[in-house]
């Protein structure tokens, strides 16, 4: 039963990730966080791939699977998570050399921590992992006001809810084992895929009410299918 809600979670974390960040870049032209979701995404397929074929420690699925973790835990569920919502927030598009700034130093970040897999020398990033989801979770608290002045109370309770999860999962990921969980963390990551997925799926939501305010407020132009402000309809003429 485990292994089903185990499988259940992933295939919901990986769904979440590809739908919702194509969905940003179709619909709202935000290559950095819709990315960085089919980064999540992409994380999550690994991770399935690498569960089904044995769970071995010296599987090559492993060295990716720990790459993509520190990638994300590090730059991009932190830096490139509020650099793409400050695209609501704050009107902030950045230039394209931010973006791919953003992403080149997710990647050094994925593959310098890699020399800390040993448990001897990880105590170090799981700090630095921790510290920087407290310090994201303090902008996403902002989001969620924001999404709240916005309207949206759903949508920003739930926010709130999702991001307070995640802040749990991260602390329990390294610091604070699940009693009774088996070798492989099964129930940990029932739990923290779960919780992902969920974040990838309720800041969407929040993110499209906050851009639906912005364009009724007259902040934004409103986007059309691929991320571009519409031309404003012409007055009179021929209806």
């Amino acid at each position: 039963m485990k292994d089903l809600l185990f499988l259940a979670a992933d295939a919901w974390m990986i769904y979440a990730g590809f739908t919702y960040g194509w969905k940003l870049i179709r619909h709202y032209g935000n290559y950095l966080l819709g990315l960085e979701f089919m980064v999540v995404a992409t994380s999550g397929s690994n991770f399935l791939l690498w569960a089904l074929l044995g769970s071995h420690e010296d599987s090559f699925l492993y060295s990716i699977a720990y790459f993509f973790d520190a990638f994300s835990r590090s730059v991009g569920i932190t830096l490139i998570l509020v650099l793409g919502l400050l695209r609501v927030t704050h009107r902030y598009k950045p230039a394209l050399g931010v973006d791919i700034g953003a992403f080149a130093l997710a990647i050094a970040a994925g593959l310098y921590l890699q020399q800390f897999r040993s448990p001897d020398f990880y105590a170090g990033p799981a700090t630095f992992y921790v510290v920087v989801n407290l310090l994201t979770a303090v902008f996403l608290a902002y989001f969620a006001w924001r999404v709240w002045g916005a309207g949206s109370r759903g949508w920003a309770v739930a926010t709130a809810v999702a991001s307070l999860a995640a802040t749990a999962v991260a602390v329990i990921y390294d610091f604070f084992p699940i009693p009774g969980d088996d070798e492989h963390h099964t129930t940990f990551y029932i739990l923290a895929l779960s919780t992902w997925g969920f974040q990838m799926f309720v800041y969407f939501y929040a993110y499209r009410a906050l851009h639906a305010h912005n364009v009724a407020t007259g902040l934004e132009a409103e986007a059309n299918n691929h991320g571009a402000p519409r031309a404003a309809a012409p007055q009179g003429g021929a209806r």
